[in-house]
């Protein structure tokens, strides 16, 4: 992947937030301030819906209910852990507890539920990785996530005191953890936001414990006649008085256990001609073949059997194949091709499963399974059969293949494949959606003998997983990626590995390793003699250097790239070498140039249809106009930007283009108007969590409102951004931001405060080596009145 030169960032589309909470927090060393959503939807974080029946769990649901009350008094303990065996309907009656509370308004600031997949090692998740999937869920930006688990948890107990704060009480759902590692990282750091724990066994996270028995012989008969009822009315002769007994009899082999009456009761549903009696009779035979097993789990075994023995061939080879999804879930889509049917064919087949209560329906037209029926699933199909490793196969090219030709609508160098998505916004819906699968199978695939699946998904998904900032997902692929490459001697991938893994660990701010993998990514393809991937290493070399202000190096790299772009006839690339050159030269003020590079970049977008590409080039040749005093051409440019931005969905771009609008029309003298692009840009940034740009606003706006003499706001709006420079370390920016505030401060006649702020200014400049901006500030001191006595 080469490095898109724009000088803005992609974003993901979404509506500005209003009524949010503002959060700031420090990350690895470093401040970072986002405004969160203001409200959790539960579809954010996949709380799963409550089942249609629910019985028997009255008493239970009550005292959790009371944990959960907004109203508690002082000390009361809010983590919940409801400990029970597996089967038994842990996860069911927190379900059902969340959404009552969710209803009556207890929780304002929305619902958090992770699945830990604790008994499940094929799928069971660290509190690192579940910590990362919340953070990114409720808006904190990839570049902000820490890669460590302690440092995630700190971030995460700082968000959850930032929705306390601001009284968006929020609800945390632990689903199937098996030890306290998975659960107490978790964890809030303070007795203010209720917790919901399940778990097969009782955890040591000083929780208010919970132990969930089997139902009840009556709760138990009325579990099954609500599901016949539901399914078949509640007229059905086999819940008449004369049918009771047998149903009793059906209850009590079942042993209480929630999961084996639903799947009887969903089998007595499907048959309206079987009856109860004999349905018992063969269940009491299956549980004679269990010798060794408690009642529970014979119980349990004996009706997942007896459930498996009714099923039609083509629905058993379903429900075998379905555990070969390494992902939580999976589409009706992609179970055809996992099952290699026609999709109306699996789509039947899916909802025999769900109505057989072997497969949930999470969310619509997706499906999964209970871990337990998931591992029996898997057993009834052994690993390596040539029917399994048919079907993995199959499932694994299919996203392979289909992450291709969605990257066709993200990549404007490659013709659109239109085959299976017929516009970007529905390829990006189905990336969205199976985001978590496709990681999944990148990580997966080297375990099964597919190491050439996670090479292509790493190299396929760079596009979108940078387009919607999942950086951490990014950097996990790639390097699986590369260590693969390195094993099987591809020396081609893994300069392809490295290139895009120092992409990603820019976009982090993890500045010296990018040089590092851009460099080792140079050196390789200049081995191999691949000269467009030579070009793209330079390429991003030069932009991690300009990121460290190593400006002649950058310009020396982006040289080289246009260079190489030009002789291989690679004119989209040439573009961005371009682009990315014009942006060196402006740091170093060499403006014409740069006002050279940036309209070549624009002429070479026009001509190859790159919209995006093309608002970029108007966004940072109109800066280049701008600092030769060309304002009404840049205002032209930034507004060309500005609507292609919008157009294309890109909200960070969007942003950018409303700042560097606002520089212009002040160069003007329209202030009002430049007060409001400024203001559109900053509401942008911290929506987006982009705190740099976010600091640039702030000082373009103060210095606008000074402009218009409301120089108390431009004083608080400098100090926001000289903040936020000394929180990202951006010590250039700090000395920008204190010169600017010393210029507020002297209007004011602070003079003392004008001139410390200047002296601090001079230091900053000084030590970035920009002689330049020292030696202007150094004038305004001497031309400062004297030192007020003291």
């Amino acid at each position: 992947m080469t490095d898109a030169a724009s000088g803005t960032s992609p974003g993901e589309v979404s509506n500005r937030i209003t009524g949010g909470v503002f959060f700031s927090a420090v990350v690895m060393g470093r401040d970072i301030q986002v405004v969160l959503p203001a409200q959790i939807r539960p579809a954010l974080t996949g709380l799963p819906p409550a089942a249609a029946v629910f019985t028997g769990r009255d008493t239970a649901v009550q005292t959790l209910r009371e944990a959960l009350r907004p109203d508690q008094a002082g000390g009361t303990q809010l983590v919940s852990a409801i400990a029970g065996m597996a089967g038994v309907g842990k996860t069911e009656l927190v379900l059902h507890t969340a959404h009552q509370s969710i209803r009556e308004g207890w929780f304002p600031g929305g619902v958090l539920f992770v699945d830990m997949f604790g008994y499940d090692s094929g799928r069971r998740l660290s509190a690192a990785d579940a910590l990362a999937g919340w953070l990114s869920a409720i808006g904190i930006p990839g570049e902000h996530i820490p890669p460590t688990q302690q440092d995630r948890s700190r971030l995460w107990r700082s968000v959850l005191d930032a929705y306390t704060g601001q009284g968006r009480r929020l609800l945390l759902i632990i689903d199937n953890a098996a030890s306290e590692g998975q659960v107490t990282p978790l964890l809030p750091g303070e007795d203010r936001i209720p917790v919901l724990v399940t778990s097969r066994h009782t955890l040591d996270i000083d929780a208010r414990l919970h132990d969930l028995d089997v139902l009840d012989p009556v709760a138990a008969v009325t579990l099954i006649s609500e599901v016949i009822a539901v399914r078949r009315g509640p007229g059905d002769p086999r819940l008449q008085t004369g049918g009771r007994a047998a149903l009793a009899d059906l209850a009590g082999l079942c042993a209480g256990l929630p999961l084996a009456l639903r799947i009887v009761a969903a089998l007595l549903a499907d048959r309206p001609h079987l009856h109860p009696q004999a349905l018992a009779g063969r269940l009491r035979d299956e549980q004679g073949r269990l010798d060794g097993l408690s009642r529970q789990q014979a119980a349990v075994r004996a009706a997942f059997d007896l459930s498996y023995q009714h099923l039609t061939d083509a629905q058993a080879r379903m429900f075998r194949l379905l555990p070969v999804n390494p992902g939580p879930d999976v589409a009706t889509t992609t179970a055809a091709h996992l099952a290699d049917l026609p999709e109306p064919q699996a789509s039947v087949l899916l909802e025999d499963l769900h109505r057989a209560h072997l497969i949930a329906e999470p969310a619509a037209d997706r499906w999964g399974m209970h871990d337990l029926i998931r591992l029996y699933a898997a057993d009834q199909a052994p690993t390596m059969s040539d029917e399994t490793e048919r079907a993995r196969r199959q499932l694994y090219g299919y996203y392979q293949d289909t992450v291709r030709t969605a990257k066709t609508h993200l990549d404007p160098t490659v013709p659109t494949d239109t085959s299976v998505f017929g516009d970007r916004a529905r390829a990006l819906v189905w990336l969205d959606a199976e985001h978590t699968n496709l990681i999944a199978a990148a990580t997966t695939a080297p375990t099964h003998h597919l190491a050439d699946t996670t090479v292509g998904l790493a190299s396929d998904l760079a596009r979108f997983l940078d387009f919607r900032r999942h950086f951490t997902d990014w950097i996990t692929i790639t390097t699986h990626a590369r260590d693969i490459c390195q094993q099987t001697g591809n020396l081609h991938g893994e300069g392809q590995a490295w290139n895009n893994l120092g992409l990603a660990l820019r976009e982090v701010r993890r500045f010296d390793e990018a040089i590092t993998a851009h460099t080792k990514a140079r050196d390789i393809h200049q081995q191999t003699g691949d000269r467009h991937d030579e070009g793209a290493a330079w390429s991003n070399l030069g932009a991690a250097l300009t990121e460290v202000r190593r400006f002649d190096e950058a310009i020396t790299a982006h040289t080289k790239a246009r260079d190489i772009f030009q002789q291989t006839g690679d004119l989209h690339s040439e573009g961005a070498a371009w682009s990315n050159l014009g942006l060196a030269l402006r740091e170093v003020r060499r403006f014409d140039e740069a006002i050279t590079a940036h309209t070549k970049d624009l002429n070479i977008c026009q001509q190859t249809g790159d919209l995006h590409g093309e608002g970029a080039a108007w966004n940072n040749l109109g800066a280049a106009l701008t600092e030769v005093r060309r304002f009404d051409e840049a205002i032209t440019a930034h507004t060309k930007a500005r609507d292609i931005f919008q157009q294309t969905g890109d909200l960070h771009g969007e942003g950018a283009a409303w700042n560097n609008l606002g520089v212009a029309l002040r160069e003007v003298r329209r202030f009002d108007e430049a007060i409001t692009a400024h203001s559109r840009a900053r509401d942008i940034f911290q929506q987006t969590g982009n705190l740099h740009g976010e600091g640039q606003t702030w000082n373009n706006v103060a210095i606008a409102l000074a402009e218009v003499r409301r120089f108390d706001e431009a004083i608080t709006a400098h100090t926001k951004d000289l903040n936020i420079c000394q929180q990202t370390n951006d010590l250039h920016g700090e000395g920008t931001a204190w010169s600017n505030l010393g210029l507020t401060l002297a209007e004011v006649r602070r003079f003392d405060e004008a001139r410390a702020s200047w002296q601090r200014a001079v230091n900053a400049f000084t030590s970035t080596g920009d002689t330049d901006s020292a030696t202007a500030v150094r004038g305004w001191l001497d031309d400062l009145p004297p030192p007020a006595c003291r």
